[in-house]
């Protein structure tokens, strides 16, 4: 466990990428078909159970919101996508925002995502995916409500999941996860840790190259 995660701050939530803090440092996006629990993964690894918005109606995340973690270091709460009962107009404008803030935010360094443990690999959860390995970025992938499940049942969707994203190229981890029973937070505090200390790596290589060139 990694305590540095208890101490996120929200730092606002952005309609439009413009509205968004300072695009520099590094920000780890939370994403996932609605309800499937972003909002509640990212207030059990914080202990914040306040933090981020959490409702039972599924599309209530329809801004980009911000979490500081340290100076140089962020999460992401990203809409919500799928079946969301929301006017076709609101759906293209979360669209647009999250495209917008996929393609362009340069410090964007990794994607968690989400998805139900009952229900995973929905045709949205495999356009995040396949947009990951296009663009090479980390993704490390939560089975959540896990304690839906027996523990046998539990393994068995995530050895499926597994043997599904074999042929998936770009650097993809997964593991059990449940806000409920507070199952598998370490492990997401372990990969956080790796993701953001990778991150800061390939920045220290830019960096470095960028000083010889000059």
């Amino acid at each position: 466990m990694n305590p540095v995660y208890h101490q996120a701050k929200f730092i606002n939530s952005s309609p439009l990428l413009k509205s968004a803090p300072p695009d520099q440092g590094m920000e780890i996006a939370f994403a996932g078909r609605s309800n499937a629990g972003k909002s509640s993964a990212i207030n059990t690894l914080t202990r914040q159970q306040g933090l981020a918005r959490i409702s039972k109606t599924p599309g209530r995340t329809q801004m980009l919101n911000f979490f500081a973690i340290t100076e140089q270091q962020r999460f992401v709460d990203l809409p919500g996508y799928g079946y969301a009962k929301v006017p076709e107009a609101v759906k293209k404008k979360w669209h647009d925002l999250m495209e917008s803030y996929l393609t362009r935010r340069k410090s964007l360094c990794a994607i968690v995502l989400v998805m139900d443990i009952r229900h995973p690999l929905t045709e949205f959860d495999w356009q995040m995916i396949e947009w990951c390995r296009h663009t090479g970025l980390p993704l490390h992938i939560l089975l959540t409500k896990a304690d839906k499940l027996n523990y046998g049942a539990a393994k068995n969707a995530l050895l499926q999941v597994r043997q599904e994203l074999a042929g998936v190229s770009s650097p993809v981890t997964l593991q059990l996860f449940s806000s409920l029973k507070k199952i598998g937070v370490d492990e997401v505090h372990e990969a956080l840790d790796r993701l953001f200390k990778n991150a800061g790596m390939e920045s220290k290589k830019d960096i470095d190259a960028l000083s010889r060139e000059a």
